[in-house]
């Protein structure tokens, strides 16, 4: 990214040293077109093809070098999507076991499970199937 974004502004500088230079040209052909020694103008209307040249190679250059930035960052983005993504999935999997663990562990007296030899398990069991269920969800949509 660092490098191109430096031959980005490499790119930027040539531009404008080539549009200085043509603007120099020009001054310099009218000047030259009202002198007697006319034979430097066609070396003048030379110098200015190549400049006009080179500020179109440069332009295409820094198109190329944006499209290649463009490139890099959709990339980055694309990553950077990904991992929101994992994430967001691993906490809609966390998510139901700790509405369940909140529930329960408020410890009031009218909880009929808690009082039952049955009700840790069973407890133990949602939990992880309410985990289990939400991650078997996104893997069948091919999140995962």
């Amino acid at each position: 990214m660092r490098a191109l974004g430096r031959k980005h502004d490499l790119s930027s500088k040539i531009r404008d040293s080539l549009l200085s230079l043509a603007r120099m040209l020009a001054f310099l052909a009218q000047a030259m077109d009202t002198q007697p020694n006319k034979d430097v103008l066609p070396h003048i209307k030379t110098l200015t093809r190549d400049v006009q040249s080179l500020q179109d190679h440069s332009s295409y250059m820094g198109t190329k070098l944006s499209y290649l930035l463009d490139a890099t960052l959709g990339l980055i983005n694309i990553d950077q999507n990904n991992i929101i993504k994992i994430m967001s999935v691993a906490a809609m999997v966390f998510l139901p076991p700790t509405l369940f663990a909140s529930i329960w562990g408020m410890n009031f007296h009218f909880m009929p499970e808690i009082g039952e030899w049955w009700g840790y398990p069973l407890a133990i069991v949602v939990m992880i199937f309410s985990a289990v269920l939400p991650y078997l969800f996104f893997k069948r949509k091919g999140w995962l």
